[in-house]
């Protein structure tokens, strides 16, 4: 049994397979030199609660199941897992009717202690955020993902399976009762099934078992600024906007982080590259992926303000923060320094569609993960159980 992608998903999978299925030979294919280094660890770290997400989706569905199974796993191993909870904040009366929406969908969808909080409450949960009206959720929490993959790898090695880092697909075969993949190192491995988690590359890999090009990856960067130490008591929490529904992206907001950093961000914007997380990293051939997909083409067209609005904030400290001021209006542009950015691995439909929810899908013997965006790592242990119920 085959596994590509040394996330967190990758690795939650071949955890349920050596744990469930003793005997099994389970192996673990990564193309760099440790495990989660691309989404796993350049995320903000939260542990999503649940509250967003369309009720019966797969997003909702899995984030509630994850999200107990996270706080399980991390408690029995020693991973840091804080439950510092989140407001959502609606900062003029215009927003109160998206908001009154989000508190159903996360009632609809079980998530536990969720409050309305008027002006004056919002301020005895988070004394420096402003605004007319905001919903609490006092379990949704911070982890520390970077820690949970590597936990995870320990365990998947502890139960007799094997992490291949340094060892990138290249080509996959099914033939007969067998998939053959053949790897950069040119060896081919022959193995009995192939789960692909591949994240940024998760179309490329999918494409190389038959399945389909739609949905493509469009990769966006997500830049996010750092308080300075003597400002990160204005946030207790995690604040957040209410966000546009015409987005999967939640807009810029503020967290913090298990080592007690505070974010602020992140913001949207096209990445170069797959990898690119740096505004001048450039790869000639995932541009050329991403801008001669049809699916690109018609979102660009759609949504160019947006994405024009996301750019100014990319080289404007001012705007950038600006945003977050909307709900925190002591926060100033000199009470930050750079920080991470991370890339998010977006499936865009050919349509022009951002796909929202997980999708999953089967070619043969090779069960392809097309879309896994936030809250994925939170519910990557309850993904692994729906994946291993398909093989």
């Amino acid at each position: 049994m085959g596994i590509v992608g040394g996330g967190v998903l990758g690795l939650a999978v071949a955890r349920h397979l050596a744990l469930t299925r003793p005997g099994l030979a389970v192996t673990v294919l990564e193309k760099e030199a440790e495990v989660g280094l691309h989404q796993t660890g350049r995320n903000s770290g939260v542990a999503h609660a649940g509250v967003y997400y369309e009720p019966g989706s797969l997003k909702a569905r899995l984030c509630r199941r994850g999200i107990a199974l996270l706080r399980e796993y991390c408690q029995d191993n020693g991973v840091p897992y804080e439950e510092c909870g989140k407001v959502i904040v609606a900062v003029d009366p215009a927003e109160l009717p998206r908001l009154e929406r989000i508190a159903e969908r996360a009632v609809a969808n079980g998530v536990p202690g969720i409050r309305r909080l008027d002006s004056a409450e919002l301020r005895e949960v988070e004394p420096h955020a402003r605004g007319v009206a905001a919903i609490h959720s006092p379990r949704t929490a911070i982890v520390d993902f970077g820690a949970f993959a590597r936990a995870l790898a320990k365990e998947v090695e502890a139960h007799g399976g094997r992490i291949r880092t340094a060892t990138e697909v290249r080509a996959v075969e099914q033939r007969g009762q067998a998939v053959r993949v053949g790897t950069a190192r040119s060896e081919v491995l022959e193995l009995e099934r192939l789960v692909v988690c591949a994240g940024l590359h998760a179309d490329r890999v999918a494409a190389l078992s038959g399945d389909d090009d739609d949905p493509r990856i469009v990769p966006f960067r997500g830049d996010y600024y750092l308080l300075r130490p003597d400002r990160r008591h204005l946030v207790r929490g995690l604040i957040y906007p209410v966000p546009d529904p015409r987005y999967p992206f939640l807009g810029i907001h503020l967290t913090r982080r298990v080592d007690g950093e505070v974010l602020v961000g992140p913001n949207a914007v096209l990445a170069f590259a797959r990898e690119g997380y740096r505004l001048s990293t450039v790869d000639r051939h995932d541009l050329w992926q991403t801008l001669a997909w049809p699916g690109f083409r018609a979102m660009a067209r759609r949504h160019w303000r947006t994405g024009a609005r996301e750019v100014w904030h990319s080289v404007s400290r001012g705007a950038f923060v600006g945003e977050a001021r909307r709900y925190v209006p002591e926060l100033r542009p000199a009470d930050v320094v750079r920080g991470l950015s991370g890339v998010r691995a977006q499936a865009v439909a050919r349509d022009g569609t951002l796909v929202d929810d997980f999708r999953i899908s089967t070619r043969g013997r090779v069960v392809n993960v097309r879309n896994a965006p936030s809250p994925a790592a939170t519910s990557s242990l309850a993904i692994a159980e729906a994946i291993c119920e398909r093989l």
